[in-house]
């Protein structure tokens, strides 16, 4: 049975929430905020924010990202596809005796064996990224928030998801007006 302020008697979100977004005015504040839901040991929250913010990533508590080893994955497989291509072209599809020269030379070799491997390391890093954030994403909820256009312009932005397994929509409420934000509102899917 859910009251008239949208929260079910437990406390949790009912189905129409998908989270509870904060505004911020310094990027102190946002960085403060997200290492206490880290501690409070909220896992499925975001911040949003208009530049870099330094060391936000440990604040909340995230892993590093394995954008390198994909980046490293694609630039290996680059390189032993010129070099498997190149040999089996030249000694084996279609060897030609020009000069006297081996039918695979490294030297000569050198200019695609690198072209490839900067361009499949390109690809791993291009595509791995839209895989990781699941993008394309057009609409995200958090959008609705009020005030969220400024997330590009001065202000900072907090959102705890619903399917936290910790989310409870007062206690987050409370939460993050106790941190300090500014209009903090449940937003729909």
């Amino acid at each position: 049975m859910a009251d008239p302020k949208g929260t079910t008697k437990t406390g949790r979100a009912p189905a129409n929430v998908y989270a509870v977004v904060g505004m911020f005015t310094s990027p102190a504040d946002l960085y403060h905020a997200c290492e206490h839901l880290r501690d409070q040991g909220f896992r499925d929250f975001d911040a949003h924010t208009p530049f870099p913010v330094h060391g936000l990533e440990r604040a909340m508590g995230l892993k590093p990202s394995p954008i390198p080893w994909i980046v490293l994955g694609g630039g290996i497989t680059g390189l032993a596809t010129a070099v498997l291509m190149q040999w089996w072209m030249g000694a084996i599809d279609y060897p030609w005796n020009i000069s006297g020269k081996p039918p695979f030379a490294l030297q000569s070799s050198i200019p695609i064996m690198f072209e490839l491997t900067v361009l499949l390391s390109a690809f791993g890093a291009f595509f791995g990224t839209w895989a990781l954030c699941r993008l394309p994403k057009p609409f995200d909820p958090v959008m609705q928030h009020p005030s969220f256009y400024r997330a590009s312009d001065d202000r900072f932005f907090v959102s705890v998801e619903a399917k936290d397994p910790k989310f409870d929509v007062s206690k987050v409420k409370a939460t993050l007006e106790k941190l300090g934000a500014q209009e903090v509102t449940e937003v729909s899917p």
